[in-house]
């Protein structure tokens, strides 16, 4: 499907939405994987946030994430999790990254909580689809639910 804003996402996933917020705006880094320019996977440890729904992450703008995202905007994202057994569960998103140079953009992400650091630049993480995976039961059972853009 095409990407689209995390509001969208949450307006037709509200629980899965509930689920993943919190994993995302923990203290805890998430792990973004970006497209280098030899096609090869990079991984990097980030602070994501969803507000005003919408998905942002801040780098600054000579780290290799910031110009991956620019040369081939497809990113892969897993939100933290509390330890080696995923306890209280998984999540991971897929989609489009947009850099955000629209400085209304980024006021709104710092009126929401979450402000740039100096020097910083914004990416809103547009969604493809979202995964979350649970552990259920005493044989921990995955329990898989999955959204894709429509």
């Amino acid at each position: 499907g095409d990407p689209t804003i995390w509001s969208r996402f949450a307006e037709a996933e509200p629980d899965l939405a509930a689920f993943v917020e919190p994993r995302l705006n923990g203290d805890a880094p998430s792990y973004l994987a970006t497209v280098r320019s030899d096609a090869l996977p990079r991984v990097h440890p980030v602070a994501v946030r969803a507000r005003n729904g919408r998905l942002g992450v801040y780098m600054y703008p000579s780290s290799p994430k910031h110009h991956d995202l620019v040369a081939d905007g497809r990113y892969a994202l897993h939100a933290s999790v509390a330890d080696h057994d995923g306890t209280g569960g998984e999540a991971h998103l897929r989609g489009r990254a947009r850099h955000a140079t629209d400085p209304h953009h980024t006021a709104e992400m710092t009126d929401a909580g979450f402000p740039p650091r100096d020097g910083f630049v914004l990416h809103e993480l547009l969604v493809t689809s979202v995964l979350v995976c649970t552990y259920d039961g005493p044989d921990a059972t995955a329990n898989i639910r999955r959204w894709t853009a429509p």
